[in-house]
């Protein structure tokens, strides 16, 4: 079966949502400079209000890939303040898209450190532990930051426990972060995806072929959503609409590993 981290990567597009990413982050530079500009706060005021201006800038190009220039933001916010948290989070963001695995534990230790309540460090440190197969304390960290009543995104921490839970095996657990994830922000593609898929292996191709219907609803299809389409029809017994997919993945999808696994008849 095509693996999960796939469509994440496919589907998610901001990281201090992660998929790299905390629920995801770019891990190439990118070809061109975003037009941010440094603010007023950043060219005056105290030390840590500098930081906290090159920390948010930094953010702002790691969000677009741009991993070089927020590696630079992170070094200038840590100059200005050794003590600011968020500036090793950010460090630990890029760290973990350069595939600096050690470097970015330490970074992470850091800021959880400085800042042990703060739920953006807690989620980001969670999901970073998750994938290196830490799945406890990741969830730990997880679960810190949905309880606190200040963190303004919970959804984001709950999508990235439903991807903990998943390397744990615990579909049931998956689906429930998900469900949580996916009522506190509908528009989340990713979870729509992965309950379907949770679904389609539990065997109720009702409730999987639901998730996917709105999927579609609300995107184009791809290679990975009409080769999940497919089985679930195949094993539902609707043939026509088994079909369909197949139709729609060779026209569209030729050479797609998914295409490929058709032409196989490696459905699982």
């Amino acid at each position: 079966m095509i693996k999960k981290i796939c469509l994440v990567a496919l589907l998610l597009t901001g990281c201090s949502q992660m998929g790299v990413r905390p629920e995801g982050s770019g891990d190439t530079v990118a070809s061109t400079t975003p037009t941010f500009h440094p603010t007023e706060e950043s060219k005056t005021g105290t030390p840590r209000m500098r930081a906290q201006a090159h920390a948010e800038l930094g953010l702002k190009y790691f969000d677009q890939g741009n991993l070089a220039v927020a590696l630079e933001e992170a070094r200038i916010a840590q100059a200005f303040d050794a003590d600011y948290a968020p500036g090793y989070r950010l460090m630990a963001l890029v760290q973990m898209g350069l595939r600096e695995r050690p470097q970015a534990l330490t970074s992470f230790q850091t800021a959880e450190r400085l800042a042990p309540n703060d739920p953006d460090i807690n989620n980001d440190f969670g999901f970073f532990l998750c994938q290196e197969g830490r799945e406890t304390d990741g969830l730990q960290r997880l679960m810190t930051a949905i309880k606190n009543p200040l963190y303004r995104t919970p959804s984001r921490a709950w999508h990235n426990a439903g991807l903990c839970y998943l390397r744990l095996r615990d579909d049931k657990a998956a689906a429930d972060a998900f469900r949580q994830a996916l009522a506190m922000d509908p528009a989340n593609l990713a979870a729509m995806f992965l309950l379907s898929e949770i679904n389609y292996r539990a065997q109720d191709y009702f409730e999987a072929r639901r998730f996917l219907s709105e999927l579609h609803r609300r995107m184009q299809p791809n290679a990975e959503t009409l080769w999940l389409g497919l089985r679930i029809e195949r094993k539902a017994g609707d043939r026509e609409a088994e079909a369909s997919f197949a139709t729609q993945l060779r026209r569209n999808f030729a050479g797609s590993p998914q295409y490929q696994a058709l032409m196989q008849g490696k459905f699982e």
